[in-house]
């Protein structure tokens, strides 16, 4: 299969484009930052597979939003306006979203039909799957990822945690009592191929056992054999991250109903499982 895969170079790019070659897939790389020039190399390709935009873990403020924004929304939409003149065109659009979708809660668990939230991540990831149905409009299957933490040692979260806990200088941010709604890389790399070869709609990239952020320190910390006696205070993270300290504050707890009833079995369904697995020698 020959595959377009924008935003190849980052964190889940970069595994994502190792297996596809694993399994004998032609992959054509392509930047979102010329939208144009991307769908004019997806010309002759079956699948175009969308992992651009903009890092959310960062000091959120008015230019940073308009970045986000755009990276997701105005890129996309540019990209498939500009596909309509490519033939052969595309049958499948797999694109990234996030469990932001949902909102935050504490109290409250999601899945593929619940409603979008109503906070800045909500609305951002709503208008993000918006643009990316346009390509039915195109006669193009849709799968929509909703990821969540993804667990892996070359990129993402967890690779910046390591360095700290294995200084035994880790603990739990804010309360703990928000959820964590992670995934293993290589269950997140396989949901995307699942959803390469045929499925489509909204799809939760998470692992069925979401952790509170407590349970996912400590566990992390048993994983390394250290303590986790050094919480972050809620305070020191809206000083560093202003308002998208939101994410990691408040959380939520996403559940891949709709991933098992398309009949993905998860690798790693359990965290210390997936940590042991990632961590050990």
């Amino acid at each position: 299969m020959r595959i377009l895969l924008v935003g190849g170079t980052g964190f889940i790019g970069r595994h994502l484009h190792g297996a596809l070659l694993a399994r004998g897939d032609e992959v054509v790389l392509a930047s979102m930052r010329e939208p144009a020039a991307a769908a004019e190399r997806a010309a002759g390709c079956e699948v175009v597979v969308n992992l651009a935009g903009e890092p959310i873990a960062q000091r959120w403020n008015t230019a940073v939003k308009a970045r986000l924004v755009s990276s997701r929304v105005a890129a996309t939409t540019a990209f498939l306006a500009a596909l309509r003149n490519v033939k052969p065109r595309p049958r499948a659009f797999i694109a990234a979203s996030a469990v932001g979708y949902y909102g935050t809660s504490e109290s409250a668990t999601f899945e593929e039909g619940s409603p979008p939230g109503s906070d800045f991540l909500g609305h951002l990831c709503a208008d993000w799957e918006r643009s990316s149905l346009e390509a039915q409009s195109l006669g193009m299957r849709v799968a929509l990822i909703r990821t969540g933490l993804v667990l892996g040692l070359d990129g993402g979260a967890l690779a910046k945690l390591l360095p700290i806990f294995k200084l035994g200088l880790g603990g739990r941010i804010g309360s703990g009592r928000q959820w964590l709604s992670w995934i293993h890389i290589e269950d997140q790399i396989a949901i995307y191929i699942a959803a390469i070869d045929g499925a489509e709609g909204p799809i939760n990239a998470t692992a069925p056992e979401p952790v509170t952020n407590a349970t996912f320190t400590s566990t992390l910390a048993a994983a390394l054999h250290r303590p986790a006696l050094f919480p972050v205070p809620a305070f020191a993270l809206k000083a560093i991250l202003g308002e998208g300290a939101s994410i990691l504050l408040e959380g939520q707890r996403v559940l891949p109903s709709r991933t098992t009833a398309l009949g993905y079995r998860f690798r790693f369904p359990i965290l210390a499982d997936a940590l042991n697995a990632l961590l050990s020698p």
